[in-house]
């Protein structure tokens, strides 16, 4: 068949992200011998023009939309950043008649509400590369897809849930050509590499095993580190880790950093940290395979805090693994996530004193919790009474500590105004 890829993604809130997601499906969808034009919209000034011209070259017999945000988590003027992704629906349903399917991380956690209000004919939660190429199989043959796992359609949701792949190598990384035009519309690209997909962590507020699974899934380092190779002799050199949590485990991101050394990848690089099970011969492979900067994920730094979160690490923790990083000339970025169940004004404090002791480059700091389904947090917000079990959390419901209200973001604007290095 004839199928269109569209990346409806058009934020840019850090950097602009790389349909990766979608470039594996489009991998998967190639091998499966269907002929596939994937299309990012990051740049593009006239959306309306570029899906018109994509599609007259296609002729496609099924169009597929990846959806990545579906707001800015923003708790006090939200942006409902699906808008924009109804648009692109609307604007193909004008161009073709032929059945339009949803993907994503941003799908993946509103399967049904997503759906409905995007009004598509099918959507795919979880991984897509087999879910999606099944639902090709049964429309080529005129048969019923509704009993696909992890498939929805309009009339009905999944019959059966997700499949996760346990074994990922089983699914191709994909080829430099489908990302290169990506790439190349970018200043200074950022090459996005996943080695890992879900987590068992289970942080109080995380919707990662919602869209990935619970149990931890990993890529050979050699199949990764192959992959690296194939774009730095394509000439790039800057890629971004995007898994949750590098250094988990440590034996794997160890082995990884070996295969980068081993095949002498000239690369710079920047992951997520999460603040434990970091050792010295972990650090010194990552900044000898090129590690330049980290992103640590403390969130608070209020021990009460911490166990709210359900966070598995402590303040001496998140000091130690700061400090060894910052020792190797390797660049910090913090995050702090304030207003969740049981924070004070206090704990607010105590985390504002505890960020200025890191000396951080730089921290990124958000004020309310966005609620996401099946979370302990969504749990918690129906017990106060913040959310009914009927709410519909496709649109953005936040979780403010009362205690905070009116308090918060006046006293986080006086904080950051002595500080440059602060990002709200």
């Amino acid at each position: 068949m004839k199928v269109l890829l569209i990346s409806a993604n058009t934020e840019q809130f850090n950097m602009p992200a790389m349909p990766l997601g979608l470039a594996c499906v489009a991998e998967a969808t190639k091998r499966a011998g269907h002929e596939v034009l994937m299309l990012d919209l990051m740049f593009q000034a006239d959306v309306s023009s570029t899906l018109k011209k994509a599609v007259s070259e296609a002729r496609p017999e099924c169009i597929g939309i990846s959806v990545r945000n579906i707001d800015d988590q923003c708790s006090e003027s939200p942006q409902f950043l699906i808008e924009k992704v109804k648009q692109v629906v609307t604007v193909c349903r004008t161009l073709s008649t032929s059945p339009i399917v949803l993907g994503g991380a941003g799908y993946s956690m509103f399967p049904e509400s997503a759906l409905a209000y995007l009004e598509a004919d099918y959507g795919v939660a979880g991984e897509g590369e087999t879910a999606f190429n099944d639902l090709l199989t049964h429309l080529h043959n005129n048969e019923d897809p509704s009993g696909i796992p992890g498939l929805y359609t309009k009339s009905k949701g999944s019959k059966e849930s997700k499949i996760l792949c346990k074994n990922l190598d089983k699914f191709s990384l994909p080829e430099t050509s489908i990302l290169s035009v990506s790439a190349s519309q970018s200043h200074e690209p950022w090459i996005p590499v996943q080695t890992r997909r879900g987590c068992a962590l289970r942080c109080s507020y995380c919707s990662t095993s919602t869209i990935e699974g619970a149990i931890l899934r990993k890529r050979s380092p050699e199949i990764v580190s192959a992959w690296l190779e194939s774009w730095v002799k394509a000439g790039y050199a800057n890629f971004f880790f995007v898994d949750n949590t590098f250094n988990l485990p440590p034996a794997y991101a160890k082995a990884l950093c070996r295969q980068i050394l081993e095949r002498k990848l000239h690369m710079n690089w920047r992951c997520i940290i999460y603040p434990d099970k970091v050792d010295n011969e972990l650090v010194y492979l990552m900044v000898a395979a090129g590690c330049k900067q980290i992103s640590l994920g403390f969130e608070s730094g209020s021990e009460k805090m911490l166990k709210n979160l359900n966070k598995q690490f402590t303040l001496d923790d998140v000091r130690a693994v700061s400090e060894i990083f910052a020792e190797k000339g390797i660049e910090r970025m913090g995050f702090l996530l304030l207003g969740g169940p049981g924070e004070t004004r206090r704990s607010v404090e105590e985390s504002l004193a505890f960020t200025d002791t890191l000396k951080l480059d730089a921290l990124r700091v958000t004020s309310g919790i966005r609620i996401y389904p099946d979370t302990a947090l969504a749990d918690t917000s129906i017990n106060q009474g913040i959310i009914s079990p009927q709410t519909n959390l496709l649109y953005p419901h936040f979780y403010l500590s009362p205690d905070l209200k009116g308090w918060l973001s006046k006293r986080l604007r006086e904080w950051q105004a002595s500080r440059p290095h602060v990002i709200m």
